[in-house]
């Protein structure tokens, strides 16, 4: 019998798919109950293929939005077309396996896990010999572990790296190579949302308030805060990403994160989150407790809000507003300054603004696409409206602050001639007014403060109000 005429078995995870269906369950039954964290590491003492069961019990997966191997997957097609058998045997759970058999409607027959049996390594091996003979089929496999089954196999397809294709070269003829070689930097740093940590800049906000930017000590206290958050913030970043992935896959920008299109496994993005949570925590042994404890609280509320809180209508917003005020609050913990009422009432009303500037971002995105409600959110499209009305009165309550700052007895002890200060005000109204124009337009980033820093106009508002408060400080 011709080679390419055998019955030909494609594992699913690394393989069919660019994810791992174990991980993608467990994320979907934690997201749904937090608390099952503590039973699964029980699950597993009575084996992988128990640990499967139970998951899958507590958790679906929409698998018409995994990513998937589009080259393998066309070439499937073209043996399919010509006739050939194909089946699909992977160690993901039977219920899993089915739904993506039944949605890809390409395979003849399915061998997956049991809750008796894991269908890995030399299991599936077996399997797939009964069913079939030695070397009476081709495999399509990706990893070390599928070394027994391409060894009892005819012919390997191979997905993976040089390396992964010498191992099976060694036990096979090669069938077809799809490389999966990528950079993994560029997915990382994406991940990792290091251009988001600009946002983190917000810590330097009391240090030059305070007018002690020119402290060498307290600016090296500053640094060392901003990395600490930093790496806090990306720890958060991953379990939101992790998190939302059936949501990412169905939105039109942010189905390209990384663990989304998955470009970047999820494992790395597990083993990530406690490694800079780490190096948050070592940081901090450099910096005052004070700045420790509002760290700590910044990652509960990002953790209940990853949860809980972002589902619940104007409940996020706030959340988000709190997270934003928070980095002011750990910049003067850091340097260990008095914080003033008014910077942290400007904030909050600004900030505010942003965060119903972000999910109004996010309405007009899905009313675009005909959604009648934002996904993963507790808001319906129409809301949009309200939503504009509601952000921008919080934009103009944060410049009402600002001009009872600048009238106000204690702007004397920093700013001997604070009516200079005047247009800061003229300006801020502007700025707010304009980024709620640009995103009625359609034209605003998803995230309103990445937005302001490459927009060279809120550059320039930002340089003014920076100028007038110079000149008003007499420096």
């Amino acid at each position: 019998m011709s080679q390419n005429t055998l019955p030909l078995a494609v594992d699913l995870d690394g393989t069919l798919l660019k994810s791992d269906m174990l991980l993608e369950s467990f994320l979907a039954m934690v997201r749904n109950n937090p608390f099952t964290l503590l039973l699964a590491p029980f699950w597993l003492l009575k084996g992988k293929a128990w640990l499967k069961l139970q998951i899958a019990l507590r958790s679906e997966i929409d698998v018409s939005h995994l990513p998937y191997n589009e080259p393998l997957l066309a070439y499937l097609h073209t043996q399919k077309a010509q006739g050939r058998k194909i089946y699909l045997a992977t160690a993901t759970h039977q219920k899993y396996a089915q739904q993506v058999a039944d949605y890809l409607e390409l395979f003849d027959g399915v061998f997956a896990s049991s809750p008796d049996v894991n269908l890995s390594g030399i299991h599936k091996r077996d399997a797939l010999v009964a069913a079939f003979g030695e070397r009476q089929f081709v495999y399509a496999g990706n990893e070390a572990v599928d070394v027994p089954i391409w060894k009892a196999s005819a012919a390997a397809i191979v997905v993976g790296d040089r390396a992964t294709r010498s191992l099976a070269d060694e036990s096979a003829p090669i069938e077809q190579h799809f490389d999966s070689h990528a950079k993994k930097l560029k997915p990382v740093l994406k991940a990792f949302r290091v251009h988001q940590w600009v946002k983190n800049a917000l810590i330097f906000v009391p240090l030059f308030a305070a007018h002690q930017f020119d402290n060498p000590v307290l600016f090296l206290q500053g640094i060392l805060a901003f990395l600490a958050f930093s790496a806090c913030a990306s720890s958060v970043y991953l379990i939101n990403d992790m998190l939302d992935l059936a949501e990412d896959r169905q939105h039109p920008t942010k189905c390209k994160r990384p663990f989304a299109a998955g470009t970047l496994p999820i494992l790395t993005g597990m083993v990530s989150i406690p490694l800079l949570l780490l190096a948050a925590i070592f940081l901090c042994l450099f910096l005052p407790a004070q700045f420790a404890l509002v760290l700590a609280a910044y990652y509960a509320l990002t953790f209940a809000y990853s949860f809980w809180l972002k589902r619940v209508v104007l409940i996020d917003v706030v959340t988000l507003a709190l997270l934003y005020t928070i980095r002011i609050i750990a910049g003067a913990a850091a340097i260990a300054v008095p914080l003033s009422f008014w910077l942290l009432a400007f904030s909050t009303f600004l900030f505010l603004s942003l965060a119903i500037l972000k999910r109004y971002t996010e309405l007009l995105v899905m009313r675009e696409k005909n959604a009648t409600k934002a996904l993963g959110r507790g808001y319906a499209v129409n809301d949009f409206e309200l939503l504009a009305s509601l952000g921008g009165s919080a934009g103009y309550l944060s410049v009402l602050v600002l001009a009872l700052y600048i009238n106000s007895p204690e702007i004397r002890a920093l700013y001997p001639s604070p009516e200079l200060m005047w247009p800061t005000c003229l300006i801020m109204l502007y700025w707010v007014s304009r980024v709620w124009i640009v995103a009625h337009r359609g034209n605003m980033n998803d995230d309103p403060i990445v937005f302001a820093i490459k927009d060279k106009t809120s550059l320039i508002c930002g340089f003014l109000v920076a100028i007038f408060m110079v000149v008003a400080s007499g420096i």
